[in-house]
């Protein structure tokens, strides 16, 4: 059975915050558990794919990622948010992987295309003939630089939530940021010929604006 089909035996709603439903989790009713599968399994194969470049990593990852919540539940707090908790173990177990696997020099694009169940919040940008020279930009860029745009422009979380994952200063997540999408856009037009870059430079990716709160 996969973590997504585990059966519920309570009555939480179906509308239950993630706070609620981990509370839940960490107290045995490990059941509640799918529900927070459905509702992350995506962002967190979406956000795993661009930071490990290879998609069969990520799918399994992801799994990584639920079975570590089973075995850490009993660490989770009430005073943060679930989201923010749940990225750091996935940014734990990424960097398990690469203590394990063998570097890859390059990757064909496809292993980085949004999941068929939901595109991320950056999927309108992710278009035309840009799409394969966006990702080979993101995969150039240094390790940390690329978890921030990641983490800020695909998966929506705010400065104060990568602080708080990072364990930084909210200020130092803004002037990181900005470098790092300051190289991203100068990679980008070190790949390709230059034109049209003009269509990718929205403030959905290429802007140091905070994301809108979700």
């Amino acid at each position: 059975m996969t973590l997504g089909a585990v059966p519920s035996r309570t009555a939480t709603p179906r509308g239950a915050t993630d706070e609620t439903l981990m509370r839940a989790v960490r107290d045995g009713d490990v059941s509640q558990l799918g529900q927070l599968f459905e509702r992350y399994h995506t962002r967190l194969f979406e956000f795993l794919s661009r930071m490990t470049g290879n998609r069969v990593a990520a799918e399994d990852l992801v799994q990584d990622v639920f079975v570590r919540i089973l075995k850490y539940r009993a660490t989770y707090r009430d005073d943060g948010r679930f989201e923010t908790w749940l990225f750091r173990i996935a940014r734990n177990a990424r960097a398990d992987y690469f203590r394990r696997a063998v570097p890859m020099d390059s990757m064909p694009d496809s292993m980085l295309d949004q999941p068929a169940d939901g595109p991320g919040p950056a999927a309108q940008l992710e278009m035309g003939r840009n799409v394969a020279r966006l990702r080979q930009a993101l995969l150039h860029l240094r390790d940390d630089r690329r978890e921030l745009i990641v983490l800020a422009r695909y998966q929506g979380l705010r400065h104060e939530q990568i602080a708080e994952l990072l364990e930084i200063e909210v200020g130092a997540v803004k002037v990181r940021l900005h470098r790092a999408i300051a190289e991203l856009r100068d990679v980008f037009r070190q790949l390709g010929d230059g034109d049209s870059i003009c269509a990718v430079q929205t403030p959905a990716l290429f802007s140091s604006k905070t994301p809108p709160a979700h």
